[in-house]
């Protein structure tokens, strides 16, 4: 076999034919993976004698020719149709219905058109793209450190500014799924194997495995993946001799570009590349000794302009203003259920609900759903091609990535077994201790889909040299892979109607009341189970700056300042607590002046200048007790009730008063 950036038969990356040479140490190692389909042409895969690497002229019948990136066959147009079909096939819902929203997670729904107009006000007015305060304000949020998307939103502003963030959401979330698969197709087909149809499969996998499709639910930036392939492809290519100028600033790029997306992306894609690229430089040190110092001298360029590049803007997420150390335990415990890897998600056609709902956290989190088919196929696939040290390295990344899902406890079938997870030893580490780990069962399927292709590609090459076994071997691999894909067909994601900005909102009346030094606030503030006024803060461009939010921030306990683990809303403050209190279906307390007195005081903290409350489950108990503080009542206005408090927040010699009132 050879693995060199030109294939065995002399085909170069761009197209041009070469003469044949022999294989040298400084051949380029991208095609590792691919010569997998080399290893046909001299072993039978059952036959005892061990593989060997041989120099292009030994092979009795040349491999398929690498393509160039360039060339466009209408197979390739016919695959790049069916990953925006699918595409829209899945988010449909949200096309057909524009007032409708994600059933499963309409928060982060919010949360992310918040950020695409983030993106378009960095873009029209020059707001600095890490840090806001037109949300949570005094506080605000930093942006580095709550996925703010910058490498998407910014380019979409035309399209947040002409059509509203709501759109721009959906077209986020149909272009990141088509792109990734596109971009796995291209690079699997042109890199790693030869075969338009094993390509197309490992793609389709990558992109619409069960663990994506949960979290297109509401996670637009876990799915954008169309910079992972690139950047393994780049990874790869650092071993390239010559080179490591050119092939560092590359990748260089990816790795930045994909920082403004989502790290823990990036994070897992690093970590699985080192797994692979370790268990490689082990496996060809004696036969390649050149290869570890053209890669470690490429790598270094990259990681020293990667570095430079993401300095400040990591300083700010880690240590910038409201900054936080680590996610809440209760996240940090989120583990891959062991009994989840063989059964089905919700939204694959086999799925069961009920199931599903006991082995994972919530709909989005259904990371390591593969069910019985494909863990048997992962498996054989392996055993049937452990002669390649590419796939073994590719079977221990998925083992290792398994086994760190599942969390400091491991648990089977909804029950803590006790077992200690290899996740114990690093879920309080500094860095680690933001990451999910139930998220690393996610990293599987990028691992499992180029497996996949690989496992077909050599099938689609063993019809090819050796007409006898054509028929078993198509049924065999047919039948095992239709066994393993068709029960985790995804289906399309589910909506709900979204609650519509009032017309006080929507036909700016708000701006009579709120300018650039004073606030909305809303009843109840947002939070994960109130997020509205996010989207509604989106629609107007951000011009109308809210109190409250939902959003990663640090924890601030009087009793514990050293404290600063994150939540995922403010810091409780009395008005909010007792909005929020009275929204789930608490009473209304009694109303004295002591409590008028915090209110007034919250009030001025957020520089409020206009309360609203919109039609919602309990919003009389809320404009009793709201109206029982001021003292006032409120004015409908625009379908909300409205109160206008500017002069009470900035005359600082006013006071709430009123009977005691309960």
């Amino acid at each position: 076999m050879t693995i060199t950036g030109i294939d065995s038969t002399g085909q170069s990356a761009g197209g041009n034919v070469l003469p044949p040479r022999q294989v040298t140490e400084t051949d380029d190692l991208d095609a590792e993976l691919r010569s997998l389909r080399d290893d046909v042409a001299t072993t039978a895969p059952v036959s005892p004698v061990p593989a060997v690497e041989v120099a292009p002229e030994q092979h009795t019948e040349p491999p398929t020719q690498r393509r160039a990136w360039r060339s466009l066959t209408w197979r390739d147009a016919v695959a790049i149709a069916t990953f925006i079909a699918v595409s829209l096939y899945l988010t449909w819902p949200l096309w057909s219905n524009l007032g409708h929203g994600m059933a499963d997670d309409p928060q982060d729904q919010a949360f992310f058109e918040w950020m695409l107009a983030h993106g378009a006000r960095v873009v029209t007015d020059g707001a600095y793209p890490f840090f806001s305060d037109r949300m949570n304000y005094p506080d605000g949020v930093n942006m580095m450190a709550n996925t703010s998307v910058l490498a998407v939103s910014i380019p979409m502003t035309p399209v947040t500014l002409l059509f509203g963030p709501h759109v721009a959401f959906n077209v986020f979330l149909t272009l990141a799924l088509a792109l990734t698969g596109i971009s796995w197709y291209f690079v699997l087909s042109r890199q790693f194997v030869g075969s338009r149809l094993a390509a197309w499969l490992g793609a389709m996998f990558c992109t619409f495995a069960p663990s994506m499709v949960s979290h297109a639910g509401g996670h637009p930036n876990i799915v954008s993946q169309f910079l992972v392939p690139l950047i393994i492809w780049r990874t790869l290519r650092l071993r390239a001799p010559g080179r490591s100028l050119r092939n560092g600033l590359i990748l260089a790029a990816l790795l930045i570009w994909q920082a403004f997306i989502n790290l823990e992306i990036l994070f897992m894609t690093a970590v699985g590349l080192g797994f692979f690229c370790a268990f490689m430089a082990l496996a060809r040190r004696k036969r390649h000794r050149g290869e570890i110092r053209a890669f470690l001298r490429a790598l270094l360029v990259a990681g020293t302009v990667t570095v430079a590049v993401l300095a400040y803007p990591l300083s700010v997420q880690f240590f910038g203003p409201q900054a936080y150390h680590g996610l809440p335990e209760f996240v940090r415990n989120f583990g891959a259920d062991l009994a989840s890897f063989t059964a089905y998600a919700t939204r694959s056609i086999a799925g069961d609900a009920v199931l599903a709902e006991r082995l994972a956290q919530n709909p989005q989190e259904e990371n390591a759903f593969f069910g019985w088919g494909l863990v048997i196929l992962f498996f054989g696939l392996i055993v049937w091609m452990r002669r390649t040290p590419a796939v073994l390295a590719v079977g221990l990344v998925t083992l290792i990535f398994a086994a760190m899902s599942l969390g400091p406890r491991v648990m089977m079938d909804g029950i803590n077994t006790g077992v200690t997870g290899p996740w114990a030893l690093l879920h309080s580490v500094p860095v680690l201790n933001s990451a999910v780990p139930t998220r690393w069962a996610m990293a599987i399927a990028p691992a499992v889909g180029i497996l996949l292709a690989l496992g077909v590609q050599r099938a689609v090459d063993l019809v090819k040299s050796q007409p006898a076994a054509r028929g078993p071997v198509r049924v065999a691999m047919v039948t095992a892979v239709a066994m393993a894909l068709v029960p985790l067909v995804p289906t399309p994601l589910p909506t709900l109607p979204q609650v519509q900005a009032p017309e006080f909102i929507a036909s700016g009346e708000w701006r009579r009341y709120v300018d650039d030094n004073h606030t909305v606030v809303t009843l109840p503030l947002p939070d994960s189970s109130y997020p509205d006024p996010l989207r509604w803060s989106a629609a107007t461009g951000q011009d109308m700056r809210i109190a409250g939010a939902y959003a990663l921030l640090p924890n601030q306990n009087p009793l514990n300042p050293a404290d600063r683990t994150a939540l995922f809303s403010p810091p409780w403050r009395p008005t909010s607590g007792l909005m929020a209190s009275i929204r789930q279906g608490n009473p209304i307390p009694e109303i004295t002046d002591t409590r008028r007195e915090m209110t007034l005081a919250d009030l001025r903290y957020w520089k409020a200048g206009a309360i609203m409350l919109t039609p919602q489950p309990r919003d009389t108990e809320m404009l009793r007790a709201m109206t029982g503080l001021l003292g006032v009542e409120p004015t409908w206005i625009g379908g909300a009730w409205v109160w206008d408090v500017r002069q009470l927040v900035d005359d600082p010699a006013a006071v709430l008063t009123g009977p005691d009132i309960s």
